[in-house]
This record gives C-alpha cells, sequence and structure tokens, in this order.
C-alpha cells in the first residue's frame, strides 16, 4: 500500500536512510532515519498485538525526553494512536485527575516516576503499564526482527488527534487541547516559511516533552523537513552552552529564564556560538539588556508567540527588529488569520487593544471530553485566545496581558502587562510581575514583585510610576523578592504571586 502521508519517518527512510535525526546528549545515543523507521515498525506492530492498541487509543507516557519518546511519536504517526504526554514535576492527585480524564490504553513510565504513578487511583483502571527500559529493550536498534520492516498503517484522517496536550491549569483543573495531524503539518510550513528550516538544520530541545513548546516549535518541524535535533533530559545553562558549538546548532528555542541563566554563567563569553542563526524566545518579552547581551555575542533574538491551542507557531518577530520593536510578538505567520475584537464582538480599529481570535488549520477542534471548554473558547468558528492584544501602524502585534490577569480597581480595568513594562524600563529593575490583590477602598489594587539588580527602594519604584502611569494602574505596595517563581514550563508562576498577594 501507499505510504501513509503522515508517516515522515517513512518518507525520510527513502530519502535519507542513515542521516541522524536524534540524538541523547546524556548518552550519545543516536537514532537515523531509518531506523526511526524500521524501529516504529516493529513498535507500532507490537502495541497492536500485545496491547490493542489501535487508531484512537491514548498512549500516556510519564518521562523525561529520549529517544524512546520520539519512538513512540513514530509509532503513532502508524497506527493512529494519541500520545499524552504528562508533566513529571506533577503530584500524584494531579497525575491521577490526566489519566482519569484521558483514560489511557497504555502507561509507559520512567522508572524514577513509577511510585508517584503507582499511588494514583487511575493505575488501576489502566489495562497497560511499561517502563521506559522496556520499550528501549524491545527497540534496541541493532538487533533485527521479521516485523522490522512491515506495517500496515491505520487509515488515519488529517483531523485526527495525534496528541492530548494538557494545559498548565492555572485556573481550574487542567483542559487537554487536541492536537491533530493537520495542526502538526500547517505548524511545520509555518515555521519553515518564518525561519531557516531545512535538511541542514539542528537544534538541542531543552524544553519538557509534556509542553507544546518540547514538541512543535522546533522539534516536529525540524523532523517533517529532515533536520537534526538533539534532546535534554533538563535545562542546563554550561551544558546547553557547550552543546551548541558541538552541535552546531542553528536554531534554539528558548524561554528568557534559560537565556539569562545562560548569558549569566561563567561560560557564555566564551563559548562557540558561531553556527547560531539566531534564537527562538517565547514565553514572556525579554528586557532590552539581556538581547543587547546576547547581540554582543552575535546572537540574533526572535521573539515569538503561541499556544497550547493553537500553533503553536503563531508570530514571528524578526531578528532586525528585536530592539526597534521590543516588546511586540512580530506578524503573524503565512496560514494564520487574526482579527481583535473589543467585548462587543466588534474588530477593534487600528492601535486599540481588543481580544485576540485566531482561525486556520492550526486551531485545536478542541478539549478531550470537555464540551463546555470547548464551546467557550470558539465564536462563529475562530478561536478565543484570552490574550489582550493592539496592533500598531505597521501591523506589529502586542501582548498587553492576558485578560484574566486583569483586575478592576475602582471601576478601572488594570492589565498588569502595561505596569510591568514600565518597571521593566527601570534601570534597577532586573525583573517584575504585578497581580491584583483586594483592598477595602479600590476593590483591587496592584502589588508589584520585583527581583532588583541594582538597589532601589519601594517607595522610590512607586514615585517612578507615578510619573508614567495613570494613578489608578499605580502599583500600592512593591515586594522585593530574590527570584521569582516559576511552573513547570519556565514561564513565572502568577498564581502563586496571586496566592501570595491575598495576604498583607
Amino acid at each position: 500500500m501507499d505510504i501513509n502521508q503522515f508517516d515522515w519517518a517513512a518518507k525520510w527512510a527513502v530519502y535519507a536512510p542513515d542521516r541522524i535525526a536524534f540524538a541523547e546528549s546524556e548518552t550519545q545515543r543516536t537514532l537515523s532515519f531509518g531506523q526511526l523507521h524500521r524501529l516504529g515498525n516493529r513498535l507500532a506492530g507490537h502495541l497492536n498485538r500485545a496491547y490493542g492498541i489501535e487508531r484512537g487509543d491514548r498512549i500516556a507516557i510519564l518521562a523525561e525526553n529520549c529517544l524512546e519518546y520520539l519512538l513512540l511519536f513514530v509509532a503513532a504517526q502508524k497506527t493512529g494512536a494519541i500520545l499524552v504526554p504528562l508533566n513529571y514535576r506533577l503530584a500524584s492527585a494531579e497525575i491521577d485527575f490526566l489519566l482519569d480524564n484521558a483514560a489511557p490504553r497504555w502507561l509507559v513510565v520512567e522508572a524514577k516516576f513509577r511510585d508517584r504513578a503507582a499511588a494514583t487511583t487511575a493505575w488501576a483502571r489502566i489495562p497497560h503499564h511499561s517502563s521506559i527500559r522496556e520499550v528501549a529493550d524491545y527497540c534496541t536498534p541493532d538487533t533485527d526482527r521479521p516485523e522490522d520492516q512491515h506495517f500496515e498503517n491505520a487509515a488515519i484522517q488529517a483531523d485526527d488527534p495525534l496528541f492530548i496536550l494538557y494545559t498548565s491549569g492555572t485556573t481550574g483543573f487542567p483542559k487537554g487541547a487536541l492536537y491533530t495531524h493537520r495542526m502538526l503539518f500547517w505548524n511545520s510550513i509555518n515555521t519553515a516559511l518564518s525561519l531557516i528550516v531545512n535538511t541542514e538544520s539542528r537544534t538541542v530541545n531543552c524544553m519538557p516533552p509534556f509542553h507544546t513548546g518540547g514538541w512543535n516549535v522546533l522539534t516536529t518541524p525540524f523532523f517533517h523537513h529532515g533536520g537534526f535535533s538533539c534532546l535534554m533530559k533538563s535545562f542546563d545553562p554550561e551544558l546547553l552552552l557547550a552543546l551548541i558549538g558541538r552541535e552546531r546548532v542553528s536554531i534554539l528555542m528558548a524561554v528568557p529564564t534559560m537565556l539569562k541563566l545562560m548569558a549569566d554563567s561563567p561560560a557564555f563569553a566564551t563559548a562557540d556560538l558561531s553556527s547560531l542563526h539566531y534564537i527562538i524566545v517565547g514565553g514572556e518579552a525579554l528586557p532590552l539588556p539581556l538581547i543587547e547581551r546576547w547581540h554582543a555575542r552575535g546572537v540574533p533574538i526572535r521573539q515569538g508567540f503561541g499556544m497550547t491551542e493553537v500553533g503553536p507557531n503563531l508570530t514571528s518577530l524578526h531578528q532586525e527588529d528585536a530592539v526597534r520593536k521590543m516588546g511586540s510578538i512580530g506578524r503573524p505567520n503565512f496560514y494564520i488569520e487574526l482579527q481583535i475584537v473589543d467585548e462587543r464582538g466588534e474588530v477593534c480599529p487600528p492601535s486599540q487593544a481588543g481580544e485576540l481570535w485566531l482561525r486556520g488549520p492550526v486551531v485545536t477542534p478542541g478539549y478531550w471530553q470537555n464540551t463546555a471548554a470547548t464551546q467557550a473558547a470558539f465564536h462563529e468558528g475562530w478561536f478565543r485566545t484570552g490574550d489582550r492584544v493592539r496592533r500598531d501602524e505597521e501591523g506589529y502585534l502586542f501582548v498587553v496581558d492576558r485578560i484574566k490577569n486583569m483586575y478592576i480597581s475602582g471601576g478601572e480595568n488594570v492589565y498588569p502587562a502595561e505596569v510591568e513594562r514600565v518597571l521593566l524600563a527601570h534601570p534597577s529593575i532586573g525583573a517584575a510581575v504585578e497581580v491584583g490583590v483586594p483592598d477595602s477602598q479600590w476593590g483591587e489594587v496592584g502589588r508589584a514583585f520585583l527581583v532588583l539588580q541594582a538597589p532601589v527602594s519601594p517607595d522610590d519604584v512607586i514615585t517612578y510610576c507615578r510619573s508614567r502611569l495613570a494613578r489608578f494602574k499605580v502599583p500600592k505596595t512593591v515586594v522585593l523578592l530574590d527570584a521569582l517563581p516559576q511552573n513547570d514550563t519556565g514561564k513565572v508562576d502568577r498564581r502563586a504571586l496571586r496566592e501570595r498577594g491575598k495576604t498583607p
């Protein structure tokens, strides 16, 4: 039969069977495109015979980045199974919710996380369990089996899910965003049209596999285009700096915290960064001083924007605009439709902020087993992002804030991102987050949490803000911290700060 159009390993096994597709930084193990296809066939057949896994069945994985994760991805492209990457930083009770919601037929667990998974009530209801070690032993590249050479792929449809990617759960329970084969393909096309992605592309992936950034910012687009990815189990600034030179990395994706830790490393000044075209930054805006430190090392910065439910590669700010349009997320990628609407659902005029709505082939069909959340997320075919943005006269987009971050002070809407931009312009402030906290007079007021890079008093910060912000936007209190708390994806944990803000 013809090769499944979604079976990328099968295609590259024809074009470049001996080219290395993936490597593990810690073990130096590698897999070529030919091995991915051969072992993917073996694993796909095994899943069907041993566990009865067919198109639409869920496979949950609780593990760090490893080559076996990629083999499971290849097997999913062949069988139509749905991968459910689980956050290994969660507690058993939180993992239990995800397992109960996804109802996987097979659970694959790394040894260090087995006790946490086995402590869930869902464990007993899952038909099959295996360790990553068992998968590794079964998929040893230097052994041959008769089933390696042929597997009759499932009749996969473009809108069949390939992943269930759970949101971080900053409000309420996590939602499982469906990520389809169609989304995977068009996200790869959008990425390649925006960046330099081809058979010569090389990257290191240090983003966690339970996050769309770990899969779909660079890893799957590079795989689709025949590039190379080196996997790191966890972020280490010195190791990553060394790998950039050793693996001749052409593009790297990181969040601002990672780039700061790398720039602060003693190894930064002498690291070989000559192979980098640029670094892709997502999650939050990068402060100008940090942009300048990387530019001084000859590494351009490209800011981007994405989300679990859409893309994730939605917009891109060209590196030549990194300083001129600092704070912008750039312009939409090729196959993205967007509009900015006000509270009445009407399109905003230029420069007026409103909610970002998106449409196109990279938009999720909805949330797994959550009809109410799916219906709430869409309006006449448009996905409502919950992000408040504005577009300037040149068409560049700026995120004003998450709508849910907004607080109301004395009847006025306050978007913390506006306040944070002013705070970060102060030469003594290295990091800043503002949240709304209860207030008996105004309902809510702002509390700013700051990390300083030079001495300044809270009173002086408030005075500084008064000269640059409307009175109702000025933080009422300032709290100095050694570091801002982070969530599992390296972003600032606003929920933790909001909880802390409830106490005087």
